[in-house]
């Protein structure tokens, strides 16, 4: 009997990248309360101090595993946009976790009127990310945030706190350490996926 085995894989492993900024008086040395919305130009020249950086890998769910497989192999409607999303409780993200049941209450203290899209560039070496056009969430209350999330489709994917669209998740990251925001401060999300043969 020929004893060979024949082992093939295929992994995708993503990560999300956390940019935490406060509007910052560099003269003042203090905070800076906004006066006007963050849609406005003036928004865009405000100062900003970076507060951190933090990295996080994330799980691929079930959920999206099987949407991948059934868009690939299984001729079923692709889903053309994700949005990205955060959660402001302590909960951790499982291989079983879906859109439909999260284990996370999401936040949705954020000026955005949606949840922000996610841009992506074409995928390069076997990779893909939104990092020319990160996910912007600019706070609008105190908050704990402790993780994200990528989603579409069903009938409101873009809608800030739903569940009952019939949406679908693809992955989700807990934060290693929690962080704190207030009101003005601004999150950058970008999220990046790589794909890997291991045969």
């Amino acid at each position: 009997m020929n004893d060979l085995t024949v082992r093939a894989r295929a992994r995708l492993s993503g990560l999300f990248t956390f940019e935490w900024y406060r509007p910052f008086d560099p003269v003042a040395a203090k905070r800076i309360r906004l006066r006007f919305g963050s849609q406005s130009p003036e928004y865009r020249s405000i100062p900003r101090f970076l507060l951190g950086t933090d990295i996080a890998p994330n799980i691929v769910v079930a959920e999206g595993l099987n949407h991948i497989l059934d868009v690939e192999f299984h001729a079923a409607t692709q889903l053309t946009t994700w949005y990205c999303l955060i959660f402001e409780t302590d909960t951790t993200p499982a291989d079983g976790t879906t859109y439909a049941v999260p284990v996370w209450t999401e936040c949705t203290a954020y000026d955005e009127g949606t949840r922000p899209e996610y841009v992506e560039a074409a995928a390069s070496s076997k990779s893909i990310t939104n990092s020319a056009n990160k996910a912007v969430f600019t706070m609008n209350a105190t908050k704990t945030v402790y993780g994200a999330a990528l989603v579409a489709g069903g009938t409101d994917a873009n809608t800030k706190g739903d569940a009952a669209g019939g949406g679908t998740l693809y992955c989700a990251s807990k934060l290693g350490t929690s962080r704190a925001v207030v009101d003005d401060d601004v999150l950058n999300l970008t999220y990046a996926v790589s794909s890997l043969d291991d045969a």
